[in-house]
């Protein structure tokens, strides 16, 4: 077996499972859970639709670069989302369709990283699971920059030993992020890009949650729009990842897309002829219908932005919590160890939630999850507010 194998931690989930071992929750209080980013909001019908009407391309095989009517409807998207040249994001070669982000995360790591060399893939801490095992499993090191409160949950780039960046590989950005919302700005991002072109490493910016933002008209910057601001039409060094599984609300559907680089995409394209993870066609049809509507991103929108106007209220009563720049997280601090909130809000109140420090590493004594849990709010607002009303409760009488 492959030795790296042994290097992959529990993912949280394990972790949380294995906390909460034996815990007996009152019978009187229906469970919520607040634990898994799974959305929980309808599907939109009418991809359901178009998946339905093409059940007979099961009878295709798909090709790896996806249907080209898929690839046009995703750089028409992103050229309009995110601001960019008229023409600049090339269908054939600025994008890729994939089976959501966390597939392709994974494989754009094994892809990239040349072991011939000190290899390293630096990520924010805390950060999603897979930046790391993608790394381990591709013969890198992990390399983790904090973000935490006292950099309001954006790395500081300029803080980052030259040594680090000597051995950097691919520099994966998270924005915003999982699980603070923390949207990285223009300016950060430029700064970044000029440190990839310095020291000659891929920058990987996990978009996934750009499109929940709460106000109507103010969208959150993505890295290929922060290249169209500084003129790189070429994308070089950037690549982003997004998917229709927050967007949308189609997480089964498992569909997403990488864009940005070129040459990069080129040699990814052909690591996944080989790698056998093309799109069902049907799914690419329903993935077309998606892309091309924006009315059901707007009420999406809107349900979370009533989630979010109705419980942070409701916690500031006796916990410190702010509104996300963006995502459907919340990150509170706790008033206790964060294992031992989650632990007993599950065994007291039956709500259900991740402790902080499952979504991070420790480095030189500091991990920047503890005392913080993550608070999915992709439960119906009515189960939401009642969380947050338990919440309080179990918070006043454990003081």
């Amino acid at each position: 077996m492959n030795p790296n194998l042994d290097r992959l931690h529990p993912y949280p989930f394990e972790k949380l499972a294995k906390l909460k071992a034996g815990v007996v929750p009152p019978a009187h209080l229906p469970s919520i859970s607040l634990g898994i980013g799974e959305p929980k909001h309808p599907s939109p019908a009418f991809v359901k639709r178009v998946l339905a009407d093409n059940l007979d391309k099961l009878a295709n095989y798909p090709t790896t670069k996806g249907i080209p009517e898929l690839r046009q409807a995703i750089a028409t998207w992103a050229t309009r989302r995110f601001e960019l040249a008229q023409g600049s994001l090339d269908p054939e070669r600025h994008v890729v369709p994939v089976n959501g982000t966390r597939e392709a995360i994974f494989s754009l790591v094994q892809a990239v990283v040349d072991t011939r060399t000190p290899a390293t893939v630096v990520s924010p801490n805390p950060f999603y699971q897979i930046y790391e095992g993608a790394a381990f499993l591709a013969g890198a090191e992990p390399v983790y920059l904090a973000c935490d409160g006292s950099n309001g949950f954006v790395p500081d780039f300029d803080a980052v030993p030259e040594s680090v960046w000597r051995d950097c590989q691919i520099l994966f950005l998270c924005s915003p992020g999982n699980p603070s919302g923390a949207v990285i700005p223009r300016e950060v991002l430029t700064r970044v890009i000029e440190l990839a072109d310095t020291h000659d490493f891929l920058i990987a910016s996990d978009e996934c949650y750009s499109e929940l933002y709460p106000r109507e008209g103010e969208p959150t910057e993505g890295l290929l729009q922060t290249c169209a601001a500084i003129g790189r039409h070429d994308f070089r060094r950037c690549v982003v990842f997004h998917s229709l599984s927050k967007r949308s609300n189609l997480p089964g559907l498992r569909s997403g897309f990488v864009a940005g680089d070129a040459e990069v995409l080129a040699d990814y394209v052909r690591y996944r002829t080989y790698h056998g993870c093309a799109m069902p066609i049907q799914n690419q049809l329903a993935s077309i219908a998606a892309w091309q509507d924006e009315d059901h991103v707007r009420e999406n929108r809107a349900a979370y932005r009533a989630k979010f106007e109705a419980v942070v209220p409701i916690l500031r009563e006796v916990m410190n919590v702010d509104f996300p720049d963006a995502g459907f997280y919340l990150w509170p601090e706790t008033p206790m160890d964060d294992e031992t909130f989650a632990r007993e809000l599950s065994a007291q109140q039956n709500v259900h939630v991740l402790p902080g420090r499952y979504l991070s590493r420790t480095v030189d004594g500091h991990n920047p999850g503890e005392n913080r849990v993550r608070m999915a709010l992709v439960a119906p607002l009515e189960e939401c507010v009642e969380a947050a009303r338990r919440i309080v409760t179990f918070i006043k009488e454990n003081r």
